[in-house]
């Protein structure tokens, strides 16, 4: 019997995201070093909640590749299966911000460290302890990481952990977008919890409508707790267990906070599908409610709203108080 003491490992893509950052005194754009990486965002935010964490990845023995590892360790997130590559570079980010705080990236990842992780480095010990394992698509775009994504998959399933997926579609990182859905669609076979935002569900599914979007997901795929992020419009989430009969279950919507102001999404996902992992290690994967899930998802799109504020995700995850504080001030 192997100890629970891991509440949820992460598995993918651990880089540099480079933010704008003013202009120097010479006219050249200012680029901010930005720690992230869907996975670790989502890691550090649930470590932010007093949970116990593990990043499974890779990166390169550079200045980039020993600042990331440095920024886990400070925020107290495991990195015994953080292999450093003395062979393969750290991936890279450059984004673009739109006025809205929307985001563009620009990807420098070709045969990069994340991408170089093999199954023959996957801890077996780590899945072994975890409770909630979480991976993404983007570990999934080539080889080697792909296998030795199916690999932990198969292996925290082996061992009883619920397994979490977030597809994260980045386009300019698949070579077609028929391979993406074919891996995004492996992802949704293996997963026991879906957070997905609305144009990765409409890709999947071709429906417009997220209800429809749902039920088709449903019809396909055997996955109890589903969230739909949709930006600025706020978030859903669908509830159903073996007795649902028309494929949406329990589900309750709420539109995104006002009251924050909006300079970068970069992370808002992450935080969001935190939150909902963070309800299941407290409370459990069964008897959810009406009530239950309209509280989960006021706090999940409380935290979302909050990462927005600043520039990044890693290191400005909000704590609990500030989130409550949040809710407090309403919609």
């Amino acid at each position: 019997m192997h100890a629970k003491n891991i509440d949820v490992s992460a598995l993918g893509e651990l880089l540099i995201d480079f933010t704008p950052s003013g202009i120097s005194e010479q006219g050249n754009r200012l680029m901010e070093v930005n720690p992230g990486g869907a996975p670790a965002n989502l890691l550090a935010m649930l470590n932010k909640l007093g949970h116990s964490t593990s990043f499974i990845g890779k990166v390169g023995d550079d200045m980039f590749g020993r600042l990331l590892k440095s920024v886990l360790e400070d925020l107290k997130i495991g990195t015994e299966n953080l292999i450093v590559s003395k062979t393969d570079n750290t991936t890279l980010a450059f984004v673009h911000i739109k006025d809205d705080g929307d985001r563009d990236f620009s990807f420098y990842r070709k045969n990069g460290a994340d991408v170089r992780l093999s199954s023959g480095e996957v801890s077996e010990d780590i899945l072994s302890r975890t409770r909630i394992f979480h991976y993404g698509s983007l570990s999934m775009t080539a080889e080697p990481a792909a296998s030795a994504t199916e690999y932990a998959i198969a292996c925290a399933k082996n061992y009883g952990a619920l397994c979490s997926f977030d597809p994260n579609l980045r386009v300019p990182l698949w070579d077609n977008l028929a391979h993406a859905k074919e891996r995004i669609k492996y992802g949704l076979s293996q997963c026991d919890i879906l957070k997905i935002a609305e144009e990765e569900l409409e890709f999947i599914t071709g429906c417009k409508d997220i209800t429809e979007g749902v039920c088709s997901l449903r019809s396909s795929y055997n996955i109890p707790l589903i969230g739909v992020t949709c930006g600025k419009k706020g978030a859903s989430l669908f509830y159903a267990d073996e007795n649902c009969t028309d494929g949406l279950g329990l589900h309750e919507s709420l539109p995104t906070f006002k009251k924050v102001k909006t300079i970068d999404t970069t992370g808002a996902g992450d935080t969001f599908a935190a939150c909902i992992l963070h309800d299941v290690l407290v409370h459990g994967f069964t008897d959810f409610t009406k009530e239950r899930l309209h509280s989960m998802l006021l706090f999940a799109n409380a935290a979302a709203s909050l990462v927005t504020e600043k520039k990044g995700a890693l290191r400005v995850m909000p704590g609990e108080k500030d989130i409550q504080a949040l809710i407090a001030k309403g919609l």
